[in-house]
Formats: C-alpha cells, sequence, structure tokens
C-alpha cells in the first residue's frame, strides 16, 4: 500500500483523486494540504493542512494537483523529508523547472504536462511513427477542449509537437494560416485548436504522405484518467532512488 498526501485536495482533481483513490487497492490518502482547509476538512476523511509542512507523519509519496506557485515550498518539503513528490500541476515558470530538475538530485521527482497513461503512449507512439515515416509525411496536431479552457494551443498538443520534433532535423510551429497565402512548408508542425461545449479534451495527430494518411487520437471521457494516471505515477516514483522521472520512463518501466 502507497501512503500519500494529496495536494490540492479540495480542486477538482483532488476530489477525482479522492475518488480514484477509494476504489483502488494500491493507494491511500494519510492527509491532504489546501488553502482552504478549514471549510473542505470537514468533508474529507482525512486530515487537511493548509501547509505541507504541517504535517508531521510519514508518506511514502506526495502528489501535487493544486497550483503551480507552490513547488519550490514542496520541493523543499520533500527534500527535507526526503519524500517522492509527484509534480501533476502545469503552467511552470523555467525557473521552477530549474528547481525540480535540482531537487531531483536528492530526491525522487516525478512530473509530466499530462497524466493520462493513453496520452503519454499517444506521445510514444507519435515518436515512433515519425522514426519510421520520416520527414517525407506532412504532420498536423487537432486538439479540441471545452469552451471553458483559458489557453490554446493545449499543453498536451505541444507535448505531442515536441515528441515528433525530437525526431526531425528541421521543425517549425505552425498555429494559423489565414494570414498567410503560401504553400506549406516540409519543415512545419501545423497545431490547430477547437473550443467548445464541455469536450474534456481530445487530441489528433495526423501523418499525411503521398496518397496515404495515418491518424493517431485519443479521447478523454473524464478527468478520472488524469486521477488515475497520477496515483500510478505515485506508486512508481515511492519505488524509484533519486532523480526526475516522467510518464515515458513509467511506460517503459525504466
Amino acid at each position: 500500500m502507497t501512503n500519500i498526501i494529496l495536494c490540492g485536495c479540495g480542486g477538482r482533481m483532488g476530489q477525482a483523486i479522492i475518488r480514484a483513490c477509494a476504489e483502488s487497492n494500491a493507494c491511500r490518502i494519510v492527509a491532504g494540504v489546501d488553502i482552504n482547509a478549514s471549510s473542505i476538512g470537514a468533508a474529507c476523511s482525512f486530515p487537511v493542512y493548509q501547509a505541507i509542512s504541517e504535517f508531521t507523519g510519514k508518506v511514502d509519496a506526495i502528489i501535487d494537483f493544486s497550483h503551480h506557485t507552490a513547488l519550490p515550498s514542496l520541493l523543499e518539503y520533500a527534500k527535507d523529508t526526503k519524500t517522492p513528490l509527484v509534480v501533476a500541476t502545469t503552467g511552470h515558470t523555467d525557473e521552477e523547472k530549474e528547481l525540480m530538475s535540482k531537487a531531483s538530485e536528492s530526491v525522487a521527482v516525478f512530473f509530466s504536462g499530462n497524466m493520462s497513461i493513453g496520452i503519454n503512449l499517444l506521445i510514444e507512439l507519435c515518436r515512433l511513427a515519425s522514426e519510421t515515416l520520416g520527414e517525407s509525411f506532412d504532420v498536423e496536431i487537432i486538439e479540441k477542449h471545452h469552451n471553458q479552457k483559458l489557453d490554446a494551443p493545449s499543453g498536451t498538443a505541444i507535448m505531442l509537437a515536441d515528441a515528433v520534433k525530437d525526431t526531425r532535423e528541421n521543425t517549425e510551429y505552425v498555429y494559423d494560416r489565414h494570414s498567410v497565402r503560401k504553400k506549406r512548408e516540409p519543415s512545419e508542425i501545423g497545431i490547430h485548436s477547437v473550443r467548445g461545449g464541455t469536450i474534456v479534451g481530445e487530441h489528433e495527430v495526423l501523418f499525411a504522405g503521398a496518397n496515404e494518411v495515418i491518424s493517431l487520437s485519443h479521447s478523454a471521457g473524464s478527468r478520472e484518467i488524469f486521477a488515475t494516471g497520477a496515483l500510478r505515477a505515485a506508486v512508481y516514483v515511492a519505488k524509484k532512488n533519486v532523480g526526475l522521472y516522467n510518464m515515458s520512463d513509467l511506460i517503459n518501466n525504466r
């Protein structure tokens, strides 16, 4: 059993992890951390603290689904207590990413821009497809999300593009073509965003060659898939030595 302290337990993803953990035989939430601890604590079956430093117990891993600005204090706690940390938040600055890298020299840190096992498998498949098909195939990425999403393109779309870019010598991300009338350049990776309704998340990657098209896609039905992935990451990183890990390491059992 992997004992976990959950940061951001009052948020939508925190609640999804609580539900997923209730159905898991591999994980247990020992304590939570949330900025609104006083108002949500009564509704939780575990103690909730306003700051992680208030928790004096011992757990096997920390899952953070709070806000990227909380990262410095979580990293300090993880290092001081030698507790592996799963960073599931997004929007980190370059400085925060550097802090993660530095902290991983003394404690195990797991970070992924998307906690879905399926999405990360799609990333691996896109990398393999790009290596196999070569640069003669044009690549276009279409992502769809709900009408309340603030950023475009999605971070996952960029992760997919980065996987393709890793296999090519010359690449250029193109987000909009309406203002320029010219032929598509072979180096382009087109990235397109759709926003509407309550779409949780859909991503499709097209490899378009001469007389054939290969399409790889993933559709998220609910946020539960991200919760399940975060729990798997916690079980995984709890057994690891110091280092910086990601979903590719988990999928490939490295």
